[in-house]
């Protein structure tokens, strides 16, 4: 348990101070960050509210709450499927635009809490670990 709550620990404080520098350079929440980059890796820029919610492992309800203020916020759109009942989720302009300045202030972030904080090995380690448990799962 020792070993399992200094890795969760960890974790929380990289990612916390991760999280903190691009807010406070982008105005972005790590919700907002979450649905426009995965709007673009898995979609292209557009996905069924459901497929989004399901990447971000969060129910229906609190993505769509969460959408209502992106939308407010002009960084997304949803538009209704015309041959069902879903409803795709569309970046806008001003989306890809906050994406667009928050992916290089993620990026030195990471860098800066966490990868230069490695050695050759550490990221060896983490590689093979990564790689083992993703196979067992």
């Amino acid at each position: 348990m020792k070993l399992w709550n200094m890795w969760k620990g960890t974790f929380k404080q990289i990612f916390g101070r991760v999280v903190k520098e691009m807010s406070e350079h982008t105005g972005l929440s790590e919700g907002d960050f979450g649905v426009l980059d995965r709007l673009i890796q898995f979609g292209d820029g557009r996905l069924r509210q459901q497929e989004l919610a399901d990447s971000m492992d969060w129910d229906k309800s609190r993505l769509s709450h969460h959408l209502t203020r992106m939308e407010k916020r002009g960084l997304i759109m949803r538009r209704p499927f015309d041959a069902d009942r879903g409803v795709q989720v569309i970046i806008t302009p001003v989306g890809k635009s906050a994406l667009d300045e928050a992916l290089p202030i993620v990026s030195k972030a990471i860098r800066k809490h966490f990868l230069d904080q490695l050695t050759d090995q550490d990221r060896e380690s983490i590689t093979e670990l990564a790689e083992r448990t993703k196979k067992r799962s």
